[in-house]
């Protein structure tokens, strides 16, 4: 933490992630949430790493109003070339498990926190994790895919939830999985002077009732 007292802009998540949610309250932080709605189609060619990039930079640009500072992240799980995002479907999700199912798969989350005002800037940066998978067989697909869990998830599953069960080793950060890489988070606000740990607190303009809540504001 620093000792500057002078209070610190009001913190953006910009994420619907009930996960990424969680991990910046267990940090304690005082923040609000105001996802950013956004293509997040694939440009031609795009690779894993520049896609997730120029999406987090996009969504932290959209949410934050001004005098505020915005986090955004987003996360792809990358195997044989293929970006698997989110499924479209039961089907899709039970293709996704098949495809990474007794194999070793790429995470790739793209970071990145946006100061509005008055002087505009911009940190980010990316995490690359490894992922080992158990073997799946089609009735333990089926069973999984119908709890419902993966309909929401990059690869179709959650390393911290009913997915962990499958998960048989991480190289690299743990959070990074999860959805938020919480060390690059760290180095972030260093880039821009700050310390994470500044908005635990009340210094951070943020309302008691108001912390880790969906914020109505409209986005600019």
């Amino acid at each position: 933490m620093t000792a500057n007292l002078t209070p610190l802009p009001p913190l953006v998540l910009a994420s619907a992630s009930p996960r990424r949610r969680e991990l910046l309250l267990g940090l304690g932080l005082a923040f609000i949430v105001r996802p950013a709605d956004l293509d997040e189609t694939p440009l031609p060619n795009e690779q894993p790493g520049p896609y997730v990039l120029r999406l987090a930079r996009a969504k932290a640009a959209a949410a934050v109003q001004p005098g505020e500072i915005a986090l955004a992240a987003d996360t792809v799980v990358v195997l044989d070339g293929e970006l698997l995002g989110k499924p479209t479907d039961v089907e899709d999700a039970e293709r996704m498990l098949a495809k990474i199912a007794g194999r070793e798969h790429e995470v790739y989350t793209g970071v990145a926190l946006h100061h509005a005002e008055p002087n505009p800037r911009t940190a980010s940066t990316l995490a690359i994790s490894k992922v080992r998978m158990a073997p799946l067989d089609a009735q333990t697909i089926r069973w999984y895919v119908a709890t419902g869990e993966p309909m929401d998830k990059a690869g179709s599953y959650a390393v911290q939830g009913l997915g962990a069960l499958f998960v048989e080793a991480i190289e690299g950060n743990y959070t990074n999985v999860v959805g938020l890489p919480i060390p690059t988070v760290r180095g972030l606000f260093v880039e821009l002077g700050w310390g994470v740990l500044d908005w635990v607190g009340g210094r951070a303009g943020v309302r008691p009732q108001d912390i880790g809540n969906t914020s109505t504001s409209r986005h600019r």
